[in-house]
């Protein structure tokens, strides 16, 4: 259950016999008897299959032939054809059987067995490969190895073969992958064009560390997928770690979403699982193997770590999946006119804020999965009042809200506030009501002791405008000194309208090196340089996970 169907057709890998074929590699036999042309034969024995393309194994046996027998055995579960390949593999022929290609034959058989829960076969096909194999293993055939093992349980036997045969290489690694001409020895000086031979061995290098990162990537994937859908999310967490720490390296080579191919949707929904049932108080058990206390407010989170660190993948589907796991239930609580008017400081909250028609309400709509949380209108300064979101509060909170029930439960350990406040700048109202509105922003943002994040949304297309310079420099002057306090964040949004048909999938929006420039510089002036700064476009998508990574801090308050 906890693998993708992509991943079950992978965890039966056919070997590229492709190039082999073409050299007739596979198709003839290649032994080299010490003591004379037929003395390796007598030493073999026949095996006989159940087979009618193979009926036996012997000398004269071709590597293409081994590999028939292989995925028939496996195909119709044939224990005893797997126990006659395996005696003929690891027993009678040598290392050198079918130019070398004898590893990736052990790796097959590995696979095979694991599919028939045969452990000691496979694990003597894997010793095997590792001491006489070692120099042509390929990432597929570990990654392959790793999944058969996590079917059949064998968790740990799982990681000790990624570890060892798909390794996570050091930072840097794209320096430390290339050759020089020294490295290159005499090679080097025999080619009639040494540029092109040293960018040839560098160009395989880096391919080959790309490759062994990928694999790797899909493997921790498959060992978190299978924790969290066994109810084990301690170990799922741990290895959502794993990816979390190889995230910097996968950006260094330069690697896409799409060629890595994370199932992310599928992790979340499993983490979404154990934290549903971490809810209902299934590990509160005190001999239970898990420990809650150290976990996070919400596991999904750590799926989410993991998710920000590697290229970003502005999927739908993802999204949704991440935000039913992060945003359940969510509810107008108030709308507050002045430091009284706030709810109970009894958990963290984020506030937006920007001039009127910044698109507030759409982002927050985006971010939450919701159409309607914030009001949107066409009608600039339509938000008058600090309003007040709960998410993950008690369920039917809304019932006693509006008629004044008291309704049992509790809020959530994730449970945190979404302030919309109202436009500044463009709004149509009396000067003395923007009066207001300002000092208590001022109050708001100095004493409110659970305000975790301030996000400031400035127009992708225009930049800053003078408006924006008074938020940085309240801002600077009422946060910046204070430690362990509110994050402000700079939102730039509706970049799509930056991109001519901007879309999901492709160019999704930018913003111009000039208005970024005026961005920075507005907000050195004020003494807030060292924001960071997140694109953004309600439209496309654009940035919801990096959004998502300081709304946490809300939630973990």
């Amino acid at each position: 259950a906890f693998l993708l169907e992509s991943e079950k057709e992978n965890d039966e890998f056919d070997v590229n016999m492709d190039d082999l074929r073409e050299n007739n590699r596979l198709t003839n036999t290649n032994f080299h008897p010490i003591n004379g042309s037929d003395a390796l034969e007598r030493s073999i024995h026949e095996h006989k299959l159940h087979s009618q393309s193979v009926g036996k194994l012997d000398a004269s046996t071709t590597a293409d032939e081994v590999v028939k027998a292989i995925k028939r055995a496996q195909n119709l579960h044939d224990l005893h054809d797997i126990r006659e390949i395996a005696h003929f593999l690891l027993e009678e022929v040598g290392p050198n059987f079918a130019y070398g290609y004898r590893g990736s034959l052990l790796s097959r058989l590995a696979v095979a067995s694991l599919h028939l829960n045969n452990h000691d076969i496979a694990i003597r096909c894997i010793t095997e490969r590792r001491i006489n194999h070692r120099a042509t293993m390929i990432p597929l055939e570990s990654s392959a190895i790793v999944r058969g093992l996590l079917r059949c349980r064998y968790t740990e036997e799982a990681w000790e073969v990624l570890e060892d045969e798909l390794s996570l290489p050091l930072e840097g690694w794209v320096a430390f992958s290339s050759v020089s001409k020294h490295d290159m020895g005499d090679a080097s000086t025999k080619s009639t064009n040494e540029e092109d031979l040293l960018h040839e061995e560098n160009t395989r290098r880096q391919l080959e560390v790309r490759d062994r990162l990928i694999h790797r990537a899909r493997s921790i994937a498959s060992i978190a997928s299978r924790h969290f859908y066994e109810d084990e999310p301690g170990a799922g967490m741990n290895a959502m770690k794993k990816l979390n720490e190889m995230g910097k390296i996968v950006n260094e080579a330069g690697l896409t979403s799409e060629e890595i191919g994370m199932p992310w949707e599928r992790i979340v929904k499993g983490a979404a699982m154990c934290e549903s049932k971490r809810r209902s108080g299934k590990w509160e058990d005190e001999n239970s193997s898990e420990d809650p206390s150290t976990w996070p407010c919400n596991i999904v989170y750590s799926v989410l770590d993991a998710m920000i660190s590697f290229p970003p993948e502005n999927r739908d589907v993802t999204f949704e999946a991440l935000c039913n796991a992060l945003v359940r239930r969510t509810v107008f609580v108030t709308g507050a006119v002045d430091m009284k008017g706030c709810p109970e400081a009894d958990r963290g909250e984020v506030a937006f804020i920007g001039r009127s028609n910044v698109g507030k309400s759409s982002l927050v709509n985006m971010l939450t999965n919701r159409k309607s949380l914030a009001f949107t209108s066409k009608t600039p300064g339509k938000t008058q009042q600090f309003n007040y979101f709960a998410v993950n509060d008690k369920p039917d909170l809304e019932r006693q809200i509006r008629f004044g029930d008291e309704v049992p439960g509790t809020k959530d350990l994730d449970a945190f506030y979404i302030v919309d406040l109202p436009g500044f700048g463009f709004a149509k109202v009396p000067q003395k009501q923007r009066q207001q509105w300002s000092d208590f922003m001022d109050e708001y943002l100095q004493y409110r002791a659970t305000l975790r994040v301030v996000f400031h949304l400035i127009d992708a297309r225009h930049g800053p405008t003078e408006e924006d310079g008074k938020i940085m420099q309240r801002v600077g002057r009422l946060l910046g000194n204070q430690q362990n306090r509110a994050k402000y964040v700079v939102i730039l949004t509706k970049a799509d309208k930056n991109v001519k048909g901007a879309t999901l999938e492709k160019n999704p929006g930018k913003v111009t090196k000039s208005v970024l420039s005026k961005v920075v510089e507005t907000m050195n002036t004020n003494r807030v340089g060292y924001a960071p700064i997140v694109l953004t476009s309600a439209e496309t998508k654009l940035g919801r996970d990096e959004v998502w990574k300081y709304l946490r801090l809300a939630a973990e308050f």
